[in-house]
């Protein structure tokens, strides 16, 4: 694997290994795994101290250290530390009990991780991928299952701020619109798994049309990164956070929506409008509902004499 240019950013180390942890060995899983559930352990831990906690070797702590882009086992601890001390210098927050404090807790506890849910984000594919929507001709943004949401509320956004887009909830739909796209068009596929069968047939439709296709997923080395031209990763600690599908959306919607202003900033004049033409309407069918209501309490009232 390519070695990183630069460190994951503060606070990003566990949401880099875990968005490349499928990408390794079973061996290197195992000791990558302990790094994340146990980082205030590791941070102590020789290379050797790490093999004999994931029953493998320190060979295999130096190669999965290198596949996640550090230069070392050293280097991926030197991270951690830097992590961990960040996090402890943050002053505690007093809580309510029971399930106020429950909630109080978890909101604080997702808004952490977003600080750094998109430290899997390589930002030169980042601006590729807003390059070629801006300028496609047609996009078509796909999604199905548990990413289905965030692929429609993705599509609603683009529209909204002048970029047009098509977006079928049908599979069916997805893969026969993806199969007649042309190069220069984009399909924007989103499967927080990365290996969503219905979505991988959609982006291998469209590859094989030869429009660009731009995925967005949790994990780096999933199927999807196969199909596509431009991966972005984002959400792989959300999913370890929450085993439904709910925390990897936010992370998902995060990242659609960056990606959403970035193709805004490149049509700003497209966007205005848009925007203008979009608020005139709501104005209209806000007043149009008011008007409405003013009239049934008139109906009511006359009724009621």
């Amino acid at each position: 694997m390519k070695a990183r240019v630069s460190d994951p950013p503060l606070g990003g180390t566990i949401d880099l290994i875990l968005a490349l942890l499928p990408s390794l060995n079973p061996g290197a899983q195992r000791v990558a795994r302990i790094c994340v559930e146990r980082a205030e352990d590791v941070v102590g831990m020789t290379g050797a101290d790490l093999a004999e906690a994931g029953e493998t070797s320190p060979a295999t702590v130096s190669r999965m250290s290198k596949a996640l882009g550090f230069h070392s086992f050293q280097h991926l601890r030197f991270m951690l530390v830097r992590d961990l001390a960040a996090a402890g210098s943050q002053d505690p927050v007093a809580r309510a009990e029971g399930t106020a404090g429950w909630l109080s807790g978890l909101a604080d506890s997702a808004g952490s991780m977003l600080q750094t849910s998109l430290a899997g984000v390589d930002a030169d594919v980042f601006d590729a991928a807003a390059d070629a929507i801006a300028r496609a001709p047609r996009l078509l943004v796909a999604g199905s299952g548990a990413s289905g949401p965030s692929a429609q509320s993705a599509a609603v956004s683009f529209i909204t701020n002048g970029r047009s887009c098509e977006a079928p909830t049908d599979g069916v739909m997805q893969q026969l619109t993806a199969s007649v796209l042309e190069p220069g068009d984009v399909c924007l596929v989103v499967s927080s798994s990365g290996a969503n069968s219905v979505t991988l047939a959609v982006a291998s439709a469209a590859a094989e049309a030869g429009a660009t296709v731009v995925g967005v997923t949790s994990f780096a080395k999933a199927p999807l990164a196969d199909r596509v031209d431009r991966l972005l990763v984002a959400g792989a600690r959300f999913r370890s956070w929450d085993p439904g599908s709910l925390g990897s959306s936010l992370a998902q919607i995060l990242l659609l929506s960056a990606l959403q202003m970035a193709v805004s900033e490149r049509m700003s004049d497209t966007a205005d409008r848009a925007r203008d033409a979009v608020r005139g309407q709501v104005l209209g069918i806000v007043e149009e509902s008011d008007d409405e209501t003013d009239a049934a309490r008139v109906s009511d009232d006359t009724v009621g004499r």
